[in-house]
């Protein structure tokens, strides 16, 4: 596969490659049959990051390959959505005759949305300065004058330098209701959109008809607790990231939901909490032992859940587990299953032609 060609053709062949793969690491849990979620097969990426490549009077974007750090020139990009496949031509076009904002680039990044919103990051090994903000209003000014709702920010060591705010809102259709989700450059945000739907449904089914509160770890910007706050009484939600924390706080009014609350705090430091281990300020004013949560929902990092979590998980009767990565989810489901058994699996096909997949599982305690 090269970055200008996507092998569409063997699309199902890798998805069914996944599925088998996934059924035989869930076999030893007795897991049910998968429900697949395909991917479409291009523009499905919602960011690409590029370096720059810098050749005589030219410059172009590349890519390296993992495996022999060849480069790799990128003209057109099909895995990202068409948004930014437009905008890399136009970049190129409008920073190769322009010293100022072409001098010592070496990396675009592109955030984009289905709202047709899109944030490009430009990169510098050199200090960024008011002429080069100057350069960057003129562009944004003339690609806004042809319908492109950009926004610019200019990164070098020590300095950002941003035009107007540093993110984009997104609006999603979820089951049938309208989500706006503030998402901040250089924080974490699903790539593929189409597929976050999918995952937010497939919840959304997988909860419906739950009792009582859910707890939420790792809840990033809120792009799980906002969609399942609909099938919940309240939802406690935590996250580490205060970038994502002020997302998240701004997503919950821009939805006018009123029964989800966001602590700043890590899924281990809320375990020493709930154990009493430790108090924090950060939980004044918050009586968990109001909260009768009767589901709790993880989505952890690739390294899954840490032995103290995975025993504070096990207390409830629900668990809703969404995994980047099924070796790890394994590894935590030898200990989540001597209590729960799967009654749901799923497989998210967010990164297609590539070895990794995302999954989701429902235990219920036996």
């Amino acid at each position: 596969m090269t970055p200008e060609h996507l092998p569409v053709e063997d699309y199902d062949d890798q998805l069914a490659e996944k599925v088998n793969r996934l059924s035989a690491m869930m076999v030893p849990f007795n897991a049910p049959d998968a429900e697949v979620f395909r991917s479409p097969v291009s523009h499905y990426r919602m960011r690409a990051e590029f370096r720059i490549w810098h050749q005589g009077d030219d410059l172009y974007h590349i890519i390296f390959d993992q495996q022999t750090r060849q480069r790799i020139r990128v003209d057109s990009f099909p895995a990202a959505s068409e948004l930014i496949n437009t905008m890399m031509p136009l970049m190129i076009e409008a920073l190769r005759d322009n010293p100022v904002l072409r001098h010592k680039l070496f990396q675009i990044d592109y955030l984009s949305t289905c709202s047709r919103e899109i944030i490009i990051s430009l990169l510098y090994h050199r200090k960024i300065d008011d002429v080069w903000q100057t350069e960057i209003s003129l562009l944004r000014d003339s690609l806004r004058a042809r319908g492109f709702n950009v926004q610019f920010i200019g990164r070098a060591t020590k300095t950002k330098i941003c035009l107007d705010h540093d993110y984009v809102d997104e609006v999603l259709t979820v089951d049938g209701r309208e989500m706006i989700y503030r998402q901040v450059e250089n924080s974490f945000t699903q790539p593929n959109a189409a597929i976050n739907v999918k995952m937010l449904e497939w919840a959304l089914a997988a909860t419906r008809g739950a009792k009582g509160d859910l707890l939420e770890l790792y809840c990033g910007n809120g792009n799980f607790s906002l969609a399942l706050a609909r099938n919940f009484r309240r939802v406690l939600a935590t996250e580490i990231a205060k970038p994502s924390v002020e997302s998240a706080q701004y997503n919950i009014a821009a939805n006018n939901i009123d029964n989800v609350q966001i602590i700043r705090m890590s899924a281990e430091e809320f375990t020493q909490a709930m154990q009493g281990v430790r108090s924090f300020n950060r939980l004044q004013g918050i009586e968990l032992k109001d909260y009768d949560c009767e589901t709790i929902f993880v989505d952890p990092p690739r390294s899954g859940l840490d032995s103290e979590t995975l025993k504070m998980v096990q207390a409830y009767p629900a668990i809703l587990y969404i995994s980047c990565n099924p070796q790890t989810l394994s590894e935590n489901l030898e200990t989540l299953s001597t209590t729960h058994h799967v009654e749901r699996l799923a497989l998210f096909d967010q990164f297609p032609y590539t070895h990794h997949m995302e999954c989701g599982v429902l235990l219920r305690r036996k």
